[in-house]
């Protein structure tokens, strides 16, 4: 065994589970067989996926924290609670705004989808005597499809933009502004649509299938994807999660002989760069990025969570174990994790009857700001409006320093996606005269988003070029040289990590030379 350790400053991230009353009980998860997380979280709510009769349901339920009950809140739930019901069918998926803590998305068999804002009044006087339980009532009502939506996912970057997959094999990108008409159609799945995921600008999508293809999309062109390639070789469910603002993704899917796996691609051809087999267990691998550089895998019916590093590689970190098999699984919004314990992520397993909080912390004794662990996590402020995003407009999502709370422009991917294969565009703005019809008429034409990379004193610059918007002026200059530091500060701490390395190798081998 080799005695050379490579550095990593999360190398001993450990999985703290949370105390039963730090969690909920008598959680009645839904019984549906539709592959699906069944929980999701923002900074404020977890909404879980509900058993009900006479219909589809959702709780919505104050966020836990594995290091505190929620104050004046039942762990244990009572048997009637208050639920999202405007559902005819069981739900299927729920999703939080990335940018209003309080506004959730939901997806049920019955074709629609139906936005929900929560007041934290809902949540006054539960379980007192005389409570009387008032179900949650939808703010929007879309009727996206005569089938089943099996997924929703918000922009990251543009507020009030919503995708929904359904049942048709297509996927549609809504205004919630205005939800007569999608705004982009995306075509081209040869069966059902298992997962969905935006990148960090909200310009690529991608989708994974039963078909067995993983497929790359402009989102705001519509049409048929720009790259398809063969992902997984078994139909069972497969998975796909954006690695940050990097040109890569990751899936998660079965070979031919049902072995569990997990494949790293590049996404300007998309060529697969790594392939690692699991196990042969036959739950569907749930994965989840940190910004911190880790990638999450949770297998349902499994009791552990692996965790890697990624360096221009794979390095396995450790498990989470448990005895308690998980059915679902979603992570916390960076922004909002407990500095002060050194928490780097946090999961919410939903679990027999329970939904547990689990912390993914770094062992320091020291009680200030530990900055190397902490990279600026997205904030809750939108960088564009839907009709802004729609028009062609980019910009990279604003970030959050988890230090002091300041909001500032994050930096741009150097990718550069290739063209779309000219097919016809379906992003379109419909005047407010426009009746409702039943076929959508020939939008503008939207040019395709450039990327383009500087390099500036080997720092490089990253700019996102547009024929709308082009940075110009002391702004720029200050975002600039803002990104500039940025850079220097982790090419720093990275050196010091790295000498850090050299030291402990160098005192194993002369120990070990002196043994010898």
């Amino acid at each position: 065994m080799s005695r050379f350790v490579r550095a990593s400053k999360y190398r001993h991230v450990f999985g703290h589970s949370a105390k039963k009353e730090h969690g909920y009980d008598n959680v009645k998860i839904s019984s549906s067989a539709w592959d699906t997380n069944l929980v999701s979280a923002s900074a404020r709510y977890i909404s879980v996926n509900w058993n009900a009769s006479g219909g589809g349901a959702f709780a919505i339920l104050p966020l836990p924290s594995p290091f505190a009950p929620v104050p004046n809140f039942p762990y244990k739930l009572p048997d009637v609670i208050p639920l999202a019901r405007s559902h005819t069918a069981p739900v299927l998926d729920t999703d939080w705004s990335p940018h209003n803590d309080s506004i959730v998305a939901s997806a049920g068999e019955d074709g629609k989808v139906l936005i929900w804002k929560v007041e934290s009044s809902a949540f006054e006087d539960w379980g007192q005597d005389h409570w009387v339980p008032q179900d949650f009532d939808p703010v929007a009502r879309i009727d996206v499809s005569p089938r089943k939506i099996g997924q929703v996912l918000f922009h990251p970057t543009a507020s009030n933009v919503l995708a929904s997959a359904s049942g048709e094999h297509t996927i549609k990108l809504w205004d919630l502004a205005d939800t007569d008409r999608p705004r982009s159609v995306l075509t081209g799945h040869g069966d059902t649509i298992q997962s969905l995921a935006f990148n960090t600008t909200g310009t690529l999508m991608a989708t994974t299938c039963r078909d067995r293809k993983l497929r790359l999309f402009d989102p705001r062109a519509g049409g048929d994807p720009i790259r398809v390639a063969e992902a997984h070789g078994g139909i069972k469910g497969a998975r796909v999660v954006w690695m940050g603002d990097s040109d890569k993704i990751a899936t998660t899917g079965f070979t031919k002989r049902s072995d569990r796996e997990l494949s790293i691609w590049e996404t300007g051809g998309l060529a697969s760069i790594q392939k690692t087999t699991i196990d042969q267990s036959a739950g569907v691998m749930m994965p989840f990025w940190s910004d911190n550089g880790i990638l999450f895998l949770a297998g349902k019916g499994d009791g552990n969570i692996r965790y890697f590093e990624y360096e221009s590689d794979l390095f396995p970190l450790a498990e989470h174990k448990s005895i308690d098999p998980q059915r679902g699984m979603c992570f916390l919004p960076r922004r909002a994790l407990n500095v002060s314990e050194c928490e780097i992520a946090r999961a919410y397993k939903v679990s027999g009857t329970s939904v547990e909080p689990i912390a993914f912390i770094v062992p320091r004794k020291a009680d200030s700001f530990q900055s190397d662990i902490y990279p600026a996590a997205a904030s809750s402020e939108p960088t564009l409006s839907a009709s802004e995003f729609f028009a062609g407009k980019t910009a990279t999502v604003k970030l959050v320093s988890l230090e002091n709370g300041a909001v500032f422009n994050g930096a741009q991917s150097t990718f550069t996606p290739a063209p779309a294969p000219a097919p016809a565009p379906a992003a379109f703005s419909p005047p407010p005269s426009v009746a409702k019809a039943t076929s959508m008429p020939t939008p503008a034409p939207y040019t395709p988003v450039v990327l383009r990379s500087e390099n500036t004193n080997s720092d490089i610059l990253l700019t996102c070029v547009t024929q709308q918007e082009k940075t110009t002026g002391l702004e720029a200059e200050v975002d600039r040289l803002n990104g500039e530091l940025r850079a220097a500060r982790e090419k720093i701490r990275n050196m010091e990590l790295q000498v850090e390395g050299l030291k402990a190798n160098a005192r194993k081998a002369a120990q070990a030379l002196m043994e010898g």
